[in-house]
């Protein structure tokens, strides 16, 4: 767990902008903002650091909470704030986390800040152009390393099962040797898949579920790095990725979660207009820990379910979510367990 330094609102302004060598450094990326006194003016402020609100709340402090980065706090009040045990133990986790990817960590928190206002489409090219820039990087290249190297998956007659039955495609992900990691083969068949409903209007629905023990545990980490170069990394993640169809086709889709659900494996869903969860699915963003930020969508398809704030404590914390607490925050529409189910 981190040190992190903690400010008051007042000394926002105070705080000075990260410049030269300090940009690359972990040096005060991530600073605490202490909104558990009286409410006092707040001087304007400009600055890249991450900043985390500490609460429990006092009241008048909205507006601050809101152009935060997020706010831990023992009680959530609303879409800017967690709900955590021990607000002060959870700063230093996420100062952890900052510390050990900072630049990642910083080029994903301020993507956050402004994609938002973004069509779907512009939204996805910003957060690939992100996405590139950082395999170029050191975090990545480091976490390559620690990795070491890998055989490259083994191709399979059938990634994806397609089936119509009436008006509704049935699509499975069916690489469960590989927790239906979203590589190469299954990308593609998955893409190939809904191109079918965007061409056939007759499709009425689309129901995406995954075979074996987990829905998706996200991008094979095989592939990570295989790409020639950055430039095509970004044409096939959003000319070629699942997350352009699955928008377009919003209001026919239907995803059914269970097990892990890991970086892809909840950006991608995300996207869908009703999202369905087993009692068991967890949920993980694990992306800033190997230098990168959420590539399949996730910076784009999350936000607009849970808000930035959320978001960006998921990947920089890399905490597991249960089904419950995604079904809290609209991450998720129900949770289903055979005849019991819970809804928003």
């Amino acid at each position: 767990m981190a040190h992190v330094p903690i400010v008051r609102p007042a000394d926002l302004g105070a705080l000075s902008g990260c410049r030269g060598g300090d940009v690359v450094s972990a040096a005060d990326a991530l600073v605490g903002v202490d909104l558990r006194g009286p409410v006092t003016d707040v001087p304007s402020w400009s600055h890249d650091r991450i900043l985390v609100g500490l609460g429990p709340v006092a009241a008048g402090w909205a507006s601050l909470v809101a152009d935060l980065d997020v706010t831990v706090s023992p009680v959530a009040d609303g879409a800017a704030t967690v709900a955590v045990a021990d607000p002060q133990a959870a700063l230093g986790e996420l100062g952890a986390g900052v510390a050990a990817a900072p630049r990642a960590a910083a080029v994903l928190a301020g993507l956050l800040r402004w994609s938002g206002g973004l069509p779907v489409h512009a939204a996805l090219d910003a957060e690939s152009f992100a996405y590139s820039t950082l395999l170029g990087g050191a975090e990545f290249r480091g976490w390559l390393d620690r990795r070491g190297a890998r055989p490259a998956p083994p191709d399979v007659d059938e990634p994806v099962r397609v089936e119509r039955v009436g008006d509704e495609l049935r699509v499975t992900l069916n690489r469960p040797e590989r927790r239906n990691a979203y590589g190469r083969l299954l990308r593609d068949a998955l893409v190939d898949a809904l191109d079918i409903a965007l061409l056939d209007g007759s499709i009425g629905r689309v129901v995406l579920a995954g075979e074996g023990p987990a829905f998706c545990a996200g991008g094979d980490l095989a592939e990570f790095g295989t790409t020639p170069d950055p430039v095509t990394a970004h044409l096939v993640r959003t000319r070629g990725g699942a997350a352009r169809p699955l928008h377009a086709l919003a209001g026919r889709v239907e995803v059914r979660l269970h097990g892990a659900c890991v970086g892809a494996g909840i950006e991608l869903p995300a996207f869908a207009g009703r999202v369905v969860a087993a009692p068991d699915t967890t949920f993980r963003l694990p992306e800033v820990a190997m230098g990168l930020i959420p590539g399949a969508g996730g910076t784009v398809s999350i936000p607009r379910r849970i808000g930035r704030h959320r978001t960006l404590y998921l990947a920089l914390s890399g905490v597991g979510l249960s089904a419950g607490v995604a079904l809290e925050w609209g991450l998720v529409d129900a949770v289903v367990d055979g005849g019991a189910s819970a809804q928003r």
